[in-house]
């Protein structure tokens, strides 16, 4: 579309409003704010028009407070709640510093309107501009409750510092990223990115979610807040809980179901390994004679393991490993000796299994030698040592429960 006819003829551009579903209350919870422009014969997306780099920065200033304005007055009008999700380019609120798009909000908050119902969206990649000065302006809009969320988050590791310096109410996940990447490099993402998320305080947000997979995805890695095709199209009317495409409430109890199974099944697993291993110890005869009882245990759990091996309290290994090769159990002498206190949760897991005398599951993460994605299974054999049991990938994979 030509740019001089979007700006020439405002009447003909109007807003449409994709609903943001929460995971609290499973309804509507605000809404995000796009452009239409009729150009005689259809409603054309104006995201060609905003994205476009020769598009003046004046004109889509322009336009963006149009759209603004006849939204906020249809709000007002119809005494619609929720948030109001604006997009604007770092670019844009450079304009005259931001101040076009303050004024109409204030305009609005003499009217009546809570700003604290705002929310500003920007890009990522927009961080590759003056961050300084965008960060400057960011923080003196939060000064007047409105909130800011950052769109696309992710895209670029390198932006990390620059999230967490803005400390953003709203990080935007972009679930497309679950289809192009392996999705063992989208959890890794997902694993970063909640970890900041906690760290700083904000909410995650899952955009352009297009079927179940996506919803179920996101609903499990802590998205408080949901967007997309799939729950809803953009519209030129505010959407309600019951004009969604999909019933949220049901959806979110099929996914408490589904996880509560997976968990229970997680447990009795725990439990039957304790079990087994309970009936084991009685055959330990402490450090001397380890490599001896672990030769024992290969052959009790040579399906489900490839790799096991006895740590002393202080995370010095007192046996050799036994690894499994090509269906061969062959002990390892030269890892004897090791220390594995320096392993993320080491200690701390060892002083739970010393405390409680129970066995522990790790979560899902790849092994350095092997490079595939492992569980380790631990257990107590006196409070001074403790056996470590390595599960492989395929019987990981033939069970979905230690999958998730």
């Amino acid at each position: 579309m030509d740019p001089l006819d979007v700006i020439g003829n405002l009447h003909n551009v109007k807003p449409v409003y994709q609903p943001i579903i929460s995971a609290i209350r499973q309804d509507v919870k605000g809404h995000e704010v796009l452009g239409r422009y009729h150009d005689g014969e259809a409603w054309q997306s104006l995201r060609s028009f905003f994205m476009h780099p020769d598009v003046p920065e004046e004109f889509k200033v322009e336009v963006d407070q149009h759209l603004l304005t006849v939204a906020l007055e249809k709000v007002m009008a119809e005494g619609v709640g929720g948030l109001l999700f604006i997009n604007r380019s770092a670019k844009e609120l450079m304009v005259n510093d931001g101040e076009d798009l303050l004024d109409t909000l204030l305009e609005f908050e003499e009217k009546g309107f809570d700003l604290s119902r705002i929310v500003i969206e920007v890009r990522e990649h927009d961080f590759d501009e003056d961050f300084e000065a965008l960060n400057h302006l960011l923080l003196y809009y939060k000064t007047f409750g409105i909130m800011i969320a950052v769109d696309h988050v992710g895209a670029k590791s390198s932006n990390i510092d620059r999230i967490r310096q803005l400390e953003p109410h709203i990080l935007k996940v972009d679930t497309m990223h679950i289809r192009n990447h392996d999705s063992q490099g989208f959890q890794d993402i997902m694993y970063s990115l909640s970890m900041l998320a906690n760290r700083i305080g904000a909410a995650m947000l899952f955009e352009t979610i297009e079927d179940d997979y996506q919803l179920y995805f996101a609903w499990k890695h802590g998205g408080r807040y949901y967007q997309g095709f799939y729950l809803a199209e953009p519209s030129f009317e505010f959407a309600t809980k019951d004009s969604l495409r999909v019933d949220a409430v049901e959806k979110v109890n099929q996914y408490i179901r589904r996880e509560k199974a997976l968990v229970e099944r997680r447990l009795r697993f725990v439990l039957s390994w304790e079990q087994r291993l309970k009936e084991r110890v009685l055959k330990w005869e402490g450090p001397k004679k380890v490599d001896q009882y672990l030769e024992r245990l290969t052959s009790e759990f040579n399906e489900e393991s490839f790799r096991m091996f006895i740590c002393d309290a202080d995370g010095i290994q007192v046996s050799s490993n036994f690894r499994k090769r090509q269906e061969e159990w062959e002990p390892e002498y030269n890892k004897k000796g090791s220390n594995w206190a320096f392993r993320p949760y080491f200690l701390e897991n060892v002083m739970q299994m010393k405390t409680w005398n129970k066995g522990l599951l790790s979560d899902i993460y790849s092994d350095i030698e092997t490079k595939e994605l492992i569980r380790t299974f631990s257990f107590p054999l006196t409070d001074q040592y403790f056996l470590f049991i390595d599960l492989n990938y395929s019987y990981i994979y033939e069970n979905e429960f230690l999958l998730m």
